[in-house]
């Protein structure tokens, strides 16, 4: 009997680590055997700038993920962001030697190859080429050119660039922490594999993914990623903001904007108090809920504009790059009250909030299929697609090694924020009762088909610059 396959994926985000464990069940569908999170300590707007206590936080992540499944985690497959990701437009050729053969996969790697020489600036690394379209002895809007005649084989790319350091500084906490690199993807492309269908990939989609530390923007149309791009302002700015500008803690402030934000003051009377407890038997604080809005929305304005001067940039008003479908928002930031209404007004275009629990098994908990672990959802679906045994039952380790000692087991069919909340009840320090809003479930989407091409440019994470990550590692040991 074939042994399954355990898929494992990594988020190293700025104010969380999630380490995520999960299969395919009989139905084609995401089960999620464990959930591991941990407060991300060294990484500030997706880079990591403190690497014993990035390697601590993994490890925690991954120590509650072991003991919720009962696995062992070996490999991972990493998203990767961070204000110094930006991304490209490359036109490039090659001419055929033999243009009475038709083209094939030798041919496609070639134009890869020559693409991936491209001159950058210093310290930075071509991280992932994206075919935009081919071009065939002139002959434009070709997306699938393997098995065609032609002597010039020419393409538009998207490329995305990084500075290497700085991923290989994650790649190392990961050697650290005792886990196996196994692939790395760019995190706005993880979550939209999670949370987009196929159809709207193709009809023109703009996914904005609203982190911790930073805002991603992935653009597809018909079928292919047109547009990345990373604002270095997340939902942190946004409690600091609070926290600066009603005098309170930073966790009073992260409360707030959890349980009493809103991203539109309209909504908020003028008589809706909130009191906040003193510190060391002072006074507790008063704060009005329309205050509390009116700072939120000035940060969230900003970053929408900001995000919307990307999508301008990608030229959307043009008929033939039009977002029919719209805009999908999703991560921590997209749970804001209000926002989806915001984002609709200062854009003019439908929004909607992306779920990843359309991949995800019927059973699985309200927390999982939170947009907060839209990118880790993804990176599990990525690491399953390319077949990466990300873990293996503990009665599959030799006898000699003891599994760990399991503290406390999570239990699946109660979603860890409940828990969580169970236990802060006693400390929390905002005293007031608001009704919590129903999580609105979306449409199953359909199996998404791709070209063969597609395929090969998508896999090049798992390529060229990876192995010179893995190999970089390798020489430190």
């Amino acid at each position: 009997m074939e042994k399954e396959n355990i898929a494992v994926g990594l988020d190293i985000g700025t104010t969380k680590i999630v380490a995520m464990i999960g299969k395919k069940n009989e139905y084609g569908k995401l089960e999620i055997l464990g959930l591991g999170k941990a407060k991300s300590l060294g990484v500030k707007r997706g880079v990591v700038n403190n690497i014993t206590q990035t390697i601590q936080s993994i490890q925690n992540a991954v120590t509650d993920a072991e003991s919720a499944a009962g696995y062992k985690i070996k490999n991972v497959v990493v998203g990767i962001a961070g204000q110094h990701i930006r991304s490209i437009q490359h036109s490039d050729y090659i001419s055929r030697e033999n243009p009475d053969e038709v083209i094939g996969d030798k041919d496609i790697e070639q134009l890869i190859t020559q693409v991936q020489k491209l001159s950058m600036l210093p310290g930075e690394e071509i991280i992932h080429v994206l075919p935009q379209e081919f071009k065939i002895d002139g002959e434009p809007g070709i997306k699938e050119p393997i098995g065609m005649y032609g002597s010039r084989l020419e393409a538009v790319f998207h490329v995305v660039v990084g500075q290497a350091a700085l991923i290989k500084n994650a790649g190392r906490c990961i050697k650290d922490a005792g886990l196996e690199l196994s692939g790395i993807t760019l995190e706005p492309l993880a979550s939209a594999e999670a949370v987009l269908s196929q159809e709207e990939k193709e009809a023109g989609v703009a996914l904005i993914d609203i982190g911790g530390g930073t805002t991603d923007l992935a653009i597809f149309k018909d079928g292919i990623i047109r547009h990345t791009a990373v604002v270095p302002f997340g939902g942190n700015v946004i409690t600091e903001d609070i926290k600066e500008g009603c005098s309170i803690i930073e966790r009073q402030a992260e409360i707030l904007k959890v349980k009493f934000g809103s991203a539109w003051p309209g909504e908020n009377k003028d008589n809706e108090i909130v009191s906040i407890p003193g510190l060391r038997g002072k006074e507790p604080k008063e704060i009005s809920l329309k205050n509390l809005s009116k700072i939120i929305h000035a940060r969230v304005e900003e970053i929408i504009q900001l995000v919307f001067s990307e999508i301008k940039s990608y030229g959307y008003e043009s008929p033939q790059k039009k977002l029919i479908a719209g805009i999908v928002l999703t991560g921590g930031g997209s749970e804001l009250k209000h926002i989806k209404q915001l984002v609709e007004y200062i854009t003019g275009i439908d929004t909607r909030i992306g779920y990843p629990n359309e991949h995800l098994a019927g059973d699985s908990s309200l927390e999982i299929s939170s947009p907060l672990y839209a990118t880790a959802v993804g990176l599990v679906m990525e690491s399953e697609r390319h077949h990466i045994k990300g873990a293996v039952s503990l009665t599959e380790l030799e006898p000699e090694v003891k599994a760990p000692e399991v503290v406390s087991v999570v239990n699946r069919t109660e979603p860890v924020t409940q828990q969580y909340q169970q236990t802060e009840a006693s400390h929390d320090p905002v005293e007031t009762v608001r009704a919590a809003e129903p999580r609105v479930s979306e449409e199953p989407k359909e199996t998404e088909v791709k070209s063969p091409t597609a395929e090969k440019f998508e896999s090049n994470f798992f390529g060229t610059f990876f192995r010179k990550i893995k190999d970089f590692i390798e020489k430190q040991e």
